[in-house]
């Protein structure tokens, strides 16, 4: 049943998760889909299995019919075929036992051929004759009760009952002699809405079955770069009651294609924090520690190292732009550019705290000299860059504004003997804060576009930043169309 249900649910199923109060062996991505999110999922799969089921082909039926005068009439109903199914009532719940599922009051359309044949003794040839029939089946109503389980990691769904009743049926011939018609819908009335009522909870296991193994087959990391893969793993058996689904993902970063080991981060059970509408579809929560483990791998794969040859004010990239701050600097290299080497020499702190994300990012800075087509290193500064964001969404938009809370030089190594490093630090800061930060928060302000993904787009969004935890509250829409002229 993967045509039966989208890839966005399928990430929906396996990248949201959730639980409230957590112990230290639980998932670092958690989120909670609510009985609303369940509605959609629920809506989304209904009208994709209207189309995905049908056409459903129904058992030939045949019946021997006494009619008075004629005798035995031989009849068979063959070619019967479900051509649509119409749901208008559904609904759907969730409970310790599993998620139920309830249709009712749906109709559905049905074509056939039939056929009759008899003889008597009064006549000495056979009589036959054949035609097709429009069914009209009315208040088909199906129920359905669904289980989640994690095995392995992945998540298993498995139908645990699901039961079909057909309350009545209209048969249209066309064809045939009149006379024979209440013979013939007498015949087949009662069959084929049994065949009906087999047939769809037959097909419907099926697609369960195909669903459960797409799900099985989902990778157990996903590659989000190169370089980072993210543990997509499931942690626990997924938890319902009456209000939500929730799961959780173990949700760690981890050098791509490297044998997932034991995780080092331990956390204490704590809250998530609440979304400020509690009727969302989805509550995502991403644990400081996820961003910790983006940084720890993107660190020891050596890829936090940068070569700044372009500023906006290029002038600081040349000696004489120094002449005055780092005397020496330019009397041993007068005029000549410069490059900034950049190394962060341990990996960042993160820390999610309430409104912000914190980072503290120790760099070690190289003052290369391009000198006669040389690159000479020539001092070494240590610094510690103590700045925060406060994100948020707008529509579809993230955006945010960045702070500089601290930042602080000292000196590592020199080729050009002592420096005044208060000084450089007071300049180095003003520059930051004047130039650098204010051209961060342009981008930041413009923001990053979140794009609709298989048609889908997150509505209503809302992000909080609270103590350890980044949470996304949101509804989902089909994605809207925009015409550019």
């Amino acid at each position: 049943m993967a045509g039966l249900i989208p890839p966005f649910l399928l990430l929906l199923l396996f990248t949201f998760s959730c639980n409230c109060v957590q112990s230290i062996d639980q998932g670092h991505i958690n989120a909670e889909i609510s009985n609303r999110g369940l509605d959609f999922i629920k809506e989304l799969l209904i009208e994709k299995a209207e189309f995905e089921i049908v056409p459903l082909d129904l058992p030939k039926i045949v019946k021997s019919v006494k009619i008075p005068i004629i005798g035995t009439v031989q009849m068979a109903a063959t070619s019967i075929t479900i051509e649509t199914i119409n749901v208008t009532s559904s609904t759907l719940k969730s409970g310790f036992r599993g998620i139920v599922i309830d249709i009712s009051g749906a109709t559905a359309n049905l074509s056939m051929n039939w056929q009759y044949s008899y003889s008597t003794w009064w006549l000495p040839v056979s009589v036959s004759d054949k035609g097709n029939a429009t069914i009209q089946v009315e208040g088909l109503e199906v129920g359905l009760t669904l289980s989640l389980e994690t095995v392995e990691g992945s998540l298993k769904v498995s139908l645990l009952e699901c039961g079909c009743y057909v309350n009545g049926i209209s048969i249209k011939l066309n064809g045939g002699a009149s006379w024979l018609y209440q013979g013939l819908v007498d015949a087949f009335e009662d069959k084929i809405s049994s065949a009906v009522e087999d047939a769809i909870p037959k097909k419907i296991k099926d697609a369960i079955v195909k669903l459960d193994n797409s799900l099985q087959s989902f990778p157990k990391e996903v590659s989000v770069t190169s370089i980072a893969a993210l543990n997509v793993t499931l942690v626990g058996d997924p938890a319902l009651n009456e209000l939500s689904l929730d799961l959780e993902i173990d949700g760690l970063f981890s050098a791509k294609d490297e044998a997932t080991l034991s995780s080092p981060y331990h956390r204490i059970a704590q809250e998530s924090g609440s979304c400020m509408e509690a009727d969302k579809m989805l509550k995502i929560s991403l644990h400081e520690d996820v961003f910790r483990s983006a940084s720890s791998v993107y660190f020891e794969a050596a890829k936090m190292h940068w070569i700044v040859d372009k500023v906006p004010d290029q002038s600081l990239l040349n000696t004489a732009g120094w002449r005055f701050i780092i005397p020496q600097l330019y009397k041993r290299y007068p005029n000549d550019d410069m490059n900034l080497n950049l190394t962060v020499s341990s990996p960042p702190t993160i820390e999610v705290e309430k409104r912000q994300i914190k980072a503290t990012i120790p760099l070690d800075v190289v003052i290369d000299v391009l000198d006669g087509g040389q690159v000479v290193p020539v001092v070494c500064i240590s610094v510690v860059i103590d700045a925060s964001v406060s994100p948020e969404i707008l529509g579809n938009t993230l955006v945010g504004v960045a702070k500089l809370n601290e930042f602080t030089m000292s000196l590592n190594w020199s080729k050009i003997g002592d420096l005044h490093m208060n000084l450089i630090q007071t300049i180095v800061s003003a520059t930051l804060r004047t130039v650098v930060l204010p051209y961060v928060n342009l981008k930041l302000t413009t923001g990053f576009q979140i794009p609709p993904f298989h048609g889908y787009e997150l509505q209503y969004v809302q992000l909080l930043c609270t103590d350890a935890w980044v949470v996304v509250c949101s509804d989902a829409a089909p994605a809207k169309q925009y015409n550019f002229i």
